[in-house]
């Protein structure tokens, strides 16, 4: 788990906002994306990326975050989750959060947000050295929480960031980086091309590709001995009471590609929540029960996503599948055996952490992972991950979701 599902996985008390599921919405509609957008525009600068009906909103003082998505923009729903206390409250000094949540993590919400990993073990980049591997003594870097990316390029349909950084893990190794990021809103075509599909007529897109890229700018080459780091990128997403996780992955030997799932981060989800075939497992993503699972890099078929029945939507994510020498970093919060043994997607479902404890959203969460990054100076890692929300009638979305995920929209909908 990552340590905003750590906060979670505790008894905080944080309140509980309300949030809608994503079906269409009025504008009026606290959940519809133009309601988001007026909210947001109140408290931070928002870049908004528009192609026809489809728009995506983009915060450049949270590190390029994309915010949240729609197909409609006038009177569509709004994809991503959206923390709207925290964002009213906005970054504050160190001495006024002193003592509060913000001293660890601004919990600004968004359906998509860059964020470099390892979390946890000896090569932390959230614990400082001689740290302990508890929440008291972990903090997100400002880089990736609280500092703004400068914007070095935009158009109707893209934006571009940039951010230089020093970055010092928990072994005490030093990494001068720069971080480039930029967003861009595709065309329908542009989609039908990267899923492989046919977009027949009747369906309601928005999709966007995010290109991330962590250079070594210093003058020592980042190696496996002292750490590496790696590129991750997370979203935040509206659940629906009829929202399931679909991830297809590689059948085959445990022992060559590791477990079907793995779903040790908060101990075994129960069956109600997690359904694992040969070569599919289908999570709840209701936002009620809190679960995290993963899927190895040798099992992973690059791609995940959901289906909100409710809303009829079908929720894809993709990112570029690329050779990873060093692995992919561990997070988990203790010294580790395997540090280059992590999981490639994730996959989180919120809900409440105790009895009588609300949850924080409710939202459900997708992730996917670059490689370790193991950087000689001027040498760079690039990930790619693509989303896309697409609404239309069962009949007209079926045959996307066998081809997408190899199982049918009625074959989703009876697992659970």
């Amino acid at each position: 788990m990552n340590g905003l599902q750590k906060i979670l996985a505790g008894s905080l008390g944080v309140a509980s906002l309300l949030s809608v599921g994503c079906h269409t919405v009025s504008t009026t509609d606290p959940g519809a994306f133009s309601d988001d957008v007026s909210f947001m525009k109140q408290h931070t600068p928002i870049i908004l990326l528009q192609d026809g009906d489809a728009s995506v909103a983009v915060a450049p003082d949270y590190q390029g975050r994309v915010m949240t998505s729609t197909y409609d923009r006038k009177a569509g729903p709004s994809f991503g989750w959206i923390n709207r206390p925290v964002i009213e409250k906005g970054i504050r000094s160190e001495e006024e959060i002193e003592g509060q949540l913000e001293a660890h993590i601004y919990i600004f919400g968004g359906e998509e947000r860059f964020w470099l990993g390892p979390e946890g073990g000896q090569y932390a980049l959230y614990f400082k050295p001689g740290a302990e591997f508890e929440f008291s003594d972990w903090k997100t870097p400002a880089v990736i929480d609280s500092e703004p990316f400068k914007v070095v390029k935009k158009s109707a349909t893209s934006a571009s960031f940039q951010k230089e950084t020093e970055l010092m893990n928990y072994s005490g190794t030093v990494f001068n980086m720069l971080i480039e990021r930029s967003v861009t809103l595709l065309g329908d075509d542009e989609i039908a091309e990267l899923l492989e599909v046919d977009l027949p007529e009747g369906l309601r897109v928005v999709g966007y590709e995010t290109d991330n890229r962590i250079t070594n700018i210093g003058t020592q080459a980042w190696v496996p001995e002292s750490g590496l780091p790696s590129i991750w990128i997370l979203g935040m997403y509206n659940p629906s009471p009829e929202t399931t996780v679909v991830i297809p992955f590689k059948e085959g030997d445990a022992q060559v590609l590791g477990p079907k799932v793995n779903d040790s981060y908060f101990g075994a989800v129960p069956e109600d929540y997690l359904h694992v075939e040969e070569q599919k497992l289908f999570f709840k993503g209701d936002g009620t029960r809190r679960g995290k699972i993963g899927i190895s890099p040798q099992r992973s078929k690059g791609i995940a996503g959901s289906y909100d029945a409710a809303g009829q939507v079908l929720n894809v994510v993709t990112y570029n599948v690329q050779d990873a020498p060093h692995g992919f970093v561990n997070s988990m919060w203790e010294l580790q055996q395997e540090p280059y043994a992590g999981d490639v997607i994730n996959a989180y479902n919120d809900g409440s952490p105790a009895a009588g404890v609300a949850p924080l959203g409710p939202f459900y969460e997708l992730e996917t992972s670059s490689p370790a990054a193991a950087l000689r100076p001027g040498e760079t890692m690039r990930h790619v991950q693509r989303t896309f929300h697409i609404q239309g009638a069962e009949v007209t979305l079926d045959p996307l979701s066998r081809d997408l995920f190899g199982v049918s929209l009625d074959g989703i909908q009876a697992v659970f």
